[in-house]
Formats: structure tokens, sequence, C-alpha cells
């Protein structure tokens, strides 16, 4: 059932599993502890203190382990085994969310807030002009809620996995993978995404503490933003993210 949803809807919430919970108690532990790090603070936090980026921030070991605490649940025997795992992302929102950097564009402002900063993993955005390029074939992505993410929770366009494969199919068609790095995918990119906006259903997917959530590596997704009404705790509505890349880029692309 899981796979089922994964590959019909982009995204599938896992079944309850008390080791998962242990493991995000012991991460929202360690995770209070970073996100009060002035030096941390400096470094990850973003949109006027309303977003804590947390790139690697928590200190997972190599298998997902956090202290003494096996990394566990659901999703075993479901994704691929890839160790050593990097530390994982610690994202955290806070009320307010999304707010406005100084210097930040109208329109980079109003696409987060409208559009959830809905955007596809891996892709990163170099130079002046913000060029994409694919640096990080991502083979999934797990995030584990360690605190409740009911506001601001994660937005998936369902079956979106779709649409990017066939567009990224068609960029690196005839190209040996080892060249897709160097590839500008900047406007395919774009124009696929512009269109999961127009055919993809918006789904807004809020979790509880422990519970974890499984995105396709293909698929389109981002935060919702903050809602007057909405409590979010005092700590924030912290997520943990695991993204392990696939040795072989190829895999990125395989129909799953």
């Amino acid at each position: 059932m899981v796979m089922d949803a994964l590959t019909e809807r982009s995204f599938a919430v896992l079944p309850a599993d008390p080791r998962t919970g242990q493991w995000a108690e012991a991460a929202r532990e360690a995770a209070r502890k970073v996100t009060a790090d002035p030096a941390m603070q400096a470094k990850w936090l973003r949109h006027d203190r309303t977003w804590f980026v947390g790139v690697d921030a928590l200190p997972t070991g190599p298998e997902g382990e956090i202290g003494n605490v096996p990394l566990r649940g659901a999703w075993e025997g479901i994704v691929p085994t890839i160790h050593p795992l990097h530390p994982a992302q610690l994202s955290v929102v806070y009320r307010g969310y999304p707010g406005r950097d100084a210097g930040e564009s109208d329109a980079a402002h109003r696409f987060r807030a409208r559009r959830d900063a809905a955007h596809l993993d891996g892709l990163l955005a170099e130079g002046p002009d913000k060029r994409r390029h694919l640096r990080e074939p991502h083979a999934y992505i797990l995030g584990i809620a360690l605190t409740p993410a009911r506001a601001c929770p994660l937005v998936v366009w369902e079956g979106s996995h779709e649409i990017i494969r066939d567009a990224f199919m068609t960029a690196f068609a005839g190209l040996p993978p080892a060249m897709w790095a160097d590839i500008d995918v900047t406007e395919v990119y774009k124009d696929a995404r512009a269109e999961v906006f127009e055919m993809c259903h918006r789904t807004e997917v809020p979790l509880e503490p422990g519970q974890a959530v499984l995105v396709h590596r293909l698929a389109i997704h981002g935060v919702a933003p903050w809602q007057a009404g909405q409590t979010i705790p005092d700590e924030g509505r912290m997520m943990a993210y695991f993204r392990p890349c696939f040795p072989d880029p190829r895999d990125w692309l395989k129909a799953d």
C-alpha cells in the first residue's frame, strides 16, 4: 500500500511505529539545543526568522541514529538502503511564516506565500542568475515530525513525479549520466513545474509527532504558509528530513 500511494500520489504517510516515536522524541531534544545555538541561528534562520533551514543540522549518525536511539520505522524494506546517511536536516517553521527578508524580491516572496515555495529537491540554484543543475540525485525523501505539524504542513502535488520524470527524460536523452550535472535545466524545470501547477492536485500533509512521510524523489513539494489562528509550538513546527543520493544518477529517473 505504501508503494502504491508513493507511485500514484507522490507521497505516502506511513503507519505509526513506536520505534519512530522514540527516535522523534530523542531528535526533538537535540533539535531544541540546535535551534537555541546563536551560531546555528545566524547560519540557518531565514525569512525574517520564521524558518530555520537546518541543512544537515541534526547530530545524527551514519545509520540515522541520534544518541543511542536507532532510526527505525515503517519505511524499512521499502526504500533502498544507502549508508552512510547524511546528518538529518532540521526544518523548523515559526508563527508568521513566511516573513520577508531584507532584499528579497516581491516575486520571490509571493511565490513562497502563494505557491508554498514549491520545488524539486536536488536541483541546486547556482551563480548570480540562479541557474539550476542536478547536483543531488536523491533516492527518496523521508520526513519525520518532531512536533505537531498541522500548521504550516508539508504540501505535495499529487502525481507530479510523473511530469518531472517525463521532462527530465527528454532533457537528458542521449547524454551520458556523467554529463547530467553539467546541463542547465532551469527552463526545463520551470516549464515542468508550471505544468504540475496546472495538472496536479495540491495536497497538504499534516503529521503528528513521530509520524513519518515518504515523498517521491521527483515530486514537487513545499510548505504551506502560516494562517492566522493556527497553533505552532513555541519551539516551532519541527521536521527532520533524510535525502540520501543514489550512487548512479540513472536510478533517479527510473520508473518505480
